[in-house]
């Protein structure tokens, strides 16, 4: 299970962005987070991704409470969840190619003799071809980069994916593409699936079920919006 428990969580100064979220998310089960921009969902997203301590609450992976945040996380609970987020130019090295982006999370808990095939594997699979893999990001459209970071967060073989408007700007063809990828390593692997948006027919098509922010979080407030939030 990957479990939101009671998570109130903001920025630095101001009112909470997320007061009391709760969510559960079963092995193999897609649940899609509708809401508003604004509301805060995509800070919800990155705690739900161990990447942003929250106030108060806490995530709980696989029956383990999550001790600590970022790489203070254990590396067993921080390689169980691949997140993709929203704007891949945000999330992506630009010194890096596309070949080592996708090859990044292998390097980093020292999975190098792998890194090679496992590129290989998960570039095909995304619909990057060789030539593109030499680019940079600069170099290279938004759907073919978050094409490279849908490879990069599946790199490490996550038991549980985060999305985070994996799609919001991303052309409908490219969308289809990416979420095809996405169900096909769900398929192969049981991995769960929390998928983040405001876009609720995307949503309703693409997850066993679909919840609204008001459900998982009845205290929450959009008075202050958190960065780049949604």
């Amino acid at each position: 299970m990957l479990e939101i428990r009671s998570v109130t969580a903001g920025y630095e100064r101001g009112a909470p962005v997320v007061r009391d979220a709760s969510l559960t998310l079963a092995p193999g089960e897609s649940v899609g987070l509708l809401g508003p921009s604004g509301c805060g969902k995509s800070t919800l997203a990155r705690v739900a991704a161990l990447l942003h301590r929250p106030w108060s609450g806490g995530v709980v992976v696989d029956g383990t409470p999550v001790p600590g945040w970022r790489h203070g996380a254990p590396r067993a609970l921080r390689t169980a969840i691949g997140v993709v987020f929203q704007q891949p130019r945000l999330s992506a090295d630009p010194r890096l190619t596309l070949r080592e982006l996708i090859a990044e999370p292998l390097r980093a808990t020292g999975r190098r003799a792998e890194a090679a095939q496992r590129t290989e594997e998960l570039s095909a699979a995304v619909g990057l071809t060789g030539d593109l893999l030499g680019r940079r990001p600069h170099e290279v459209s938004d759907g073919q980069l978050q094409r490279a970071c849908v490879a990069r967060a599946l790199a490490l073989r996550p038991r549980w994916l985060v999305c985070d408007e994996m799609t919001a700007m991303l052309d409908a063809s490219t969308t289809a593409a990416l979420v095809a990828v996405v169900e096909e390593y769900r398929r192969e692997t049981g991995a769960g699936l929390l998928a983040v948006g405001h876009d609720k027919v995307l949503l309703d098509r693409w997850c066993d079920r679909t919840v609204h922010w008001d459900e998982v979080a009845p205290g929450a407030t959009a008075g202050k919006r958190a960065p780049a939030d949604g």
